[in-house]
């Protein structure tokens, strides 16, 4: 797909901004601009409305279900195929705003999507795949290593301390923040 991108469109940096590019606002000795705020807001709103979807609707309950077990839920009548499909369409939607969102933050490539997905499964290990707290809490402890480490040392260590970090849970927390420890049956 992206190689497919490549060629209608070009390798270049595409950008869809139109307005010009402002020095952001100081927060505590950093900088940050008016999209980078909205992009947090955006993200703050996207992922309560995502939990209370999957706490309270139907097919909230239904996918977390699914996800818990889907053998059981579909003899309780649970439409597993369905639920899966649904879940995609919701992701693909959510992953189509972030992309968006970035794009209006750092531009266009064919292949910016790449180091943010690796990133986002570095999350969810982190945090543990079960729980979107979980997930929530991974992805900010990996994004604050790795900004705290760009302050002390080069940005060109970030994905470096990325791997580390993974590399640590994989080692002594492999369920993640959230995950609990799998029991070993005995026969």
């Amino acid at each position: 797909m992206q190689n497919t991108i490549s060629v209608f469109f070009g390798d270049d940096t595409k950008s869809v901004r139109s307005w010009e590019v402002k020095e952001g606002l100081k927060v505590f000795s950093a900088r940050i601009t008016p999209i980078q705020i909205l992009i947090i807001a955006c993200s703050i709103i996207i992922t309560l409305a995502l939990f209370v979807y999957l706490k309270k609707s139907k097919l909230g309950k239904a996918m977390r279900a699914v996800a818990s077990d889907p053998e059981l839920s579909s003899i309780s009548g649970i439409d597993s195929n369905r639920v899966i499909l649904w879940s995609f369409a919701i992701g693909s939607g959510l992953a189509a705003l972030a992309g968006i969102l970035v794009c209006l933050d750092v531009d266009m490539t064919p292949t910016m999507g790449l180091n943010a997905l690796l990133m986002g499964v570095v999350a969810v290990i982190i945090g543990g795949s079960r729980r979107i707290w979980g997930v929530v809490l991974g992805a900010l402890l990996l994004g604050f290593a790795q900004h705290f480490g760009v302050w002390k040392i080069s940005s060109q260590w970030q994905d470096a301390i990325a791997f580390i970090i993974l590399l640590i849970f994989l080692v002594f927390k492999p369920e993640g923040f959230t995950g609990k420890k799998l029991r070993k049956d005995r026969i």
